[in-house]
């Protein structure tokens, strides 16, 4: 019941941070927001080959923005993208894959990560800003893998673009777009021209959003709907913020354990000791270490726990701090789609009616980046430090790229077996080419 344990800085951050950035994403989430993102990506990729899988790897992108969680964003644009891929003839387990990628992808995009970016401020007290800039590049690199990897799929099933007829209208992207486009404006002009804090910016563009609930796309302004849905987005940013809260408590409790018993001091020396004192032995661990904690809690909660263990020693082998919690906070995502336990997987799988193995099979494939991209960050350091060092940051994310794509292709193209296992080899020596220079 201290300050180390329950009422510690974690939940100071859950009340005071994390709530107002949930009640932002109700807000949108509640009027037309979702119906934005979808007729943008629609407008941007559906006319692409196997158009309607990266209309949902867009969707889920600009979605889990502000949902930041995996489930949520698979219910929420699964409803929509999943029948619309089936219907275009596309394998059942290729669809709820495509869906399940780009939904855990959400909660590596700023700004919300599935408030770990909030949390990632108090544990290593870095400005929100530089962790949004730190973090947005290798969330990109995430959703061009599950892009190309769609591609790859597209040459061996002949996957189709969205039908003239079921794109929409300009008009109709236009008007819906702006539902997201000017509260995500207000939210941005305050933090980086305003130099407003995130507490206090997030207000500003709730108060836009709040006037968007009382208008609607064909009829303009409706007062009787705009009360309908301040009455859901006050309900959905209660329940989040409820759930969240108790994930966020359930954490510090456990980090509160590890701290009065000395545990994670042992934990820390056995890692360091377990993989003798070398770094990339001890990312592995943690990595596997991640995974496991990962399939029993949510993964804001395996973030928090597995950073307070293997986080001190990934450090004092020479990591940066942010570099250190980025590489943690990603491979708590992997049970997302990684068996035995895959949240995102079983939705999807249920929603298109798949054995969820054969899904989870497919999602691996093509979310091949969330198992590369951490380790990427660690080789190619320049990829976190957009503020810093941008042309550096953009030759690493060029390469990163490049090999991921080799990667991607190797893995799921149809090519014959000798020239995939080059191309996979080949996009392993790009990614970690700086290793070997």
């Amino acid at each position: 019941m201290a300050e180390g344990g329950i009422w510690g800085s974690l939940t100071g951050v859950s009340v005071g941070v994390v709530s107002v950035f949930v009640i932002f994403g109700a807000v949108l989430n509640a009027g037309e927001a979702g119906q934005g993102f979808m007729n943008v990506a629609n407008a941007a990729a559906g006319r692409l080959r196997g158009g309607a899988a990266k209309v949902s790897v867009l969707s889920s992108a600009l979605f889990g923005s502000i949902s930041g969680s995996a489930s949520a964003n698979v219910a929420s644009t699964g409803a929509v993208t999943l029948p619309a891929m089936t219907k275009l003839g596309y394998l059942k387990r290729l669809a709820a894959a495509v869906e399940a990628v780009a939904s855990s992808g959400g909660q590596i995009m700023p700004p919300l990560m599935g408030a770990g970016a909030f949390v990632m401020v108090e544990l290593t007290g870095v400005p929100y800003t530089d962790i949004m800039f730190a973090a947005i590049l290798p969330a990109i690199l995430f959703f061009v893998a599950v892009w190309l990897g769609i591609d790859a799929y597209a040459t061996r099933y002949d996957l189709k673009e969205v039908p003239a007829d079921q794109r929409p209208h300009r008009r109709d992207v236009i008007v819906t777009s702006a539902f997201f486009a000017i509260p995500f404006t207000v939210l941005l002009v305050a933090m980086f021209a305003c130099k407003y804090t995130p507490q206090y910016s997030a207000p500003l563009a709730i108060f836009v959003g709040l006037i968007a609930l009382l208008f609607n796309e064909k009829t303009g302004l409706d007062l009787k709907l705009g009360f309908e849905r301040l009455g859901t987005a006050c309900l959905n940013a209660g329940r989040q913020i409820a759930m969240i809260g108790s994930i966020i408590i359930c954490a510090s409790i456990v980090i509160g354990v590890l701290g009065i018993t000395g545990l994670g001091v042992k934990l820390t020396s056995f890692i360091v000791s377990g993989s003798g004192g070398l770094l990339w032995p001890s990312l592995l661990l943690t990595a596997l270490a991640c995974l496991l904690l990962g399939m029993e809690v949510p993964t804001t909660a395996a973030y928090v726990i597995c950073v307070s263990v293997p986080g001190p020693a990934l450090i004092d082998l020479g990591l940066e701090p942010l570099q250190a919690h980025l590489f943690v906070f990603w491979f708590a995502l992997l049970s997302t789609i990684t068996p035995p336990v895959c949240g995102a997987v079983f939705i999807a799988a249920g929603m298109a009616g798949e054995n969820w193995l054969k899904v989870a099979l497919s999602a691996m494939a093509l979310g091949i980046g969330l198992y590369v991209i951490p380790l990427g960050m660690i080789a190619n350091a320049d990829i976190i430090r957009l503020q810093s060092n941008p042309f550096g940051s953009s030759l690493a994310f060029v390469q990163m790229a490049t090999g991921l794509g080799c990667l991607s292709f190797g893995v799921i193209s149809n090519f014959n077996g000798l020239i995939r296992i080059l191309l996979g080899l080949l996009g392993i020596g790009i990614i970690f080419a700086r290793l070997f220079l």
